[in-house]
C-alpha cells in the first residue's frame, strides 16, 4: 500500500494557498458573479484516492421482514405505486441510495395483487426473497419468478408486477440506478396510458427463447443495449456455480463467481448495472481486495461473515449488505459442511465504460484485514 506521506497536501503539485485579507476580499468578488477560485477546493474535488460518502451497512432480513409486512395493510398499492421499504445508507440519505449511486429496497405484494404499469429512465432489477406467485410484465412479456430468481427491467421499458398466489405475500428486492440517473439529470417517468399492459400469449417467452445456452437462429437480431433474456431462475444458476466449482479454483477474492450476462453480447445484463452470483466453499475465507465501483450484496444461501473496511459483518440468508467504492473487503463461509452463496449487483458497467475501473489486492497479513466488530 502507498505510504501516508505520499498523500501530503502540503507539497508542490497540490493546492496549498494560504489565507490573507486580500484573498478573502477577492473570493467575495468572485462569489458575486457566481465564480470561485479552484485552488480553494482543488484538494477536496481531486482527492488522492476515492473518498466515498457511503459507509458499510448490513440490514438483517429478520429485522426488515416484519416491517415490510406491516406496510401491507397500511398502504394501498394504488396509492403507493410500489409498496417498498427502501434501504438508505447513512452517508447517502440525500440521494435515497443504499451505496454510491445504487438504490435498493424490499417490495411486498399481497395475494392476488397487481401493480399498475409505468416506465422510467432508470434501470431496475429484482431478486426474490419469498413467495411463489410473483410475476412481472416487461414490454408485454410476462415472466414468472420464484424465490432466489433474478430478473431485470431495463430502462424505458413498460413494466408492472403482481402476485397471483391466493395464499401468501411476495417479497422481492428491487435494485435501481435511480441515484445515478438523477445525478445526471436524465430521469423520466410515465404512467401507462391504459394502466395495465396486455401480455403476450406465451409466459416466460424470453426464457424459452434465450435461456438455453444457445442463441436462436432465424429470429430478428436483437439490437437493444440490454439483455433480451429477462430472468435467470435460481436452480440452473446455482447448478452452474457448482459445476464451475468442480472445474476451477475460482477467485482468491470472491470464491467461485459468475456474472449474469446478456446472451447475445456476453456483456452485462444492462448498460449501467451488472449482477453476479458467487459461491464460497465450506469454511472458505477469501483474501481482501478493493475496487472502484459500489456493490449491493444479498445472502442467497448459507451463512458467513464479510469484513468491509476493517468492520466485521455476520450474515445469513436474506441479509443485505453493501461495499462502498474502494473499500477493502473479504468474505468467509462460516459453515464447515455446506457452501454459501452471495447474489450481488453493482455499477461496474459504468466504471468500465468510462475507463474508471481500478482494482488492487490487500498486501499485508496474508491478504486479511485486522477487524473490529461494528
Amino acid at each position: 500500500m502507498t505510504g501516508s506521506n505520499d498523500y501530503d497536501d502540503d507539497r508542490i503539485g497540490r493546492a496549498r494557498v494560504g489565507d490573507n485579507p486580500e484573498l478573502a476580499a477577492y473570493y467575495e468578488e468572485l462569489a458575486k458573479v457566481d465564480a470561485g477560485a479552484l485552488w480553494t477546493v482543488a484538494n477536496e474535488i481531486e482527492p488522492w484516492f476515492p473518498q466515498p460518502k457511503s459507509v458499510p451497512v448490513l440490514w438483517r432480513y429478520a429485522d426488515l421482514r416484519p416491517l415490510v409486512r406491516k406496510a401491507l395493510p397500511l398502504v394501498r398499492a394504488d396509492d403507493a405505486g410500489r409498496r417498498v421499504v427502501m434501504l438508505v445508507n447513512p452517508g447517502r440519505r440525500e440521494l435515497s441510495a443504499a451505496v454510491g449511486l445504487l438504490y435498493t429496497g424490499l417490495q411486498i405484494m399481497g395475494p392476488g395483487e397487481a401493480m399498475t404499469a409505468h416506465r422510467h429512465q432508470a434501470s431496475a432489477l429484482r431478486f426474490v426473497h419469498e413467495g411463489t406467485g410473483a410475476w412481472t410484465i416487461v414490454d408485454g412479456q410476462k415472466l414468472k419468478v420464484g424465490p432466489r430468481d433474478f430478473a431485470i427491467t431495463p430502462n424505458s421499458t413498460w413494466h408492472e408486477h403482481g402476485n397471483e398466489s391466493d395464499e401468501a405475500p411476495v417479497i422481492w428486492q428491487d435494485g435501481l440506478d435511480i441515484p445515478l440517473v438523477n445525478m445526471l439529470d436524465a430521469n423520466f417517468y410515465e404512467v401507462h396510458p391504459e394502466l395495465y399492459q396486455r401480455p403476450g400469449e406465451v409466459v416466460n417467452s424470453s426464457l424459452l427463447t434465450y435461456g438455453g445456452n444457445l442463441l436462436p437462429y432465424g429470429v430478428e437480431k436483437w439490437a437493444r443495449p440490454y439483455s433480451p433474456l429477462l430472468g435467470w431462475p435460481w436452480e440452473p444458476s446455482y447448478h452452474a456455480l457448482t459445476r464451475l466449482a468442480r472445474a476451477a479454483e475460482g477467485s482468491p477474492y470472491d470464491g467461485v463467481v459468475m456474472e449474469y450476462t446478456n446472451p447475445v453480447t456476453g456483456g452485462s445484463v444492462m448498460p449501467t448495472m451488472g449482477a453476479h452470483l458467487q459461491l464460497l466453499r465450506p469454511g472458505q475465507a477469501t483474501r481482501a481486495h478493493r475496487h472502484t465501483g459500489s456493490v449491493v450484496y444479498t445472502a442467497a444461501k448459507g451463512r458467513g461473515v464479510s469484513v468491509i473496511a476493517g468492520r466485521r459483518f455476520a450474515w445469513e440468508q436474506g441479509d443485505i449488505f453493501v461495499v462502498p467504492s474502494w473499500a477493502w473487503h473479504e468474505h468467509a463461509n462460516l459453515d464447515p459442511g455446506e457452501d454459501a452463496c452471495l447474489f450481488s449487483f453493482n455499477d461496474f458497467p459504468v466504471m468500465h465504460s468510462l475507463g474508471l475501473y481500478r482494482e488492487e489486492a490487500y498486501p499485508e497479513h496474508d491478504g486479511h484485514q485486522p477487524t473490529a466488530t461494528p
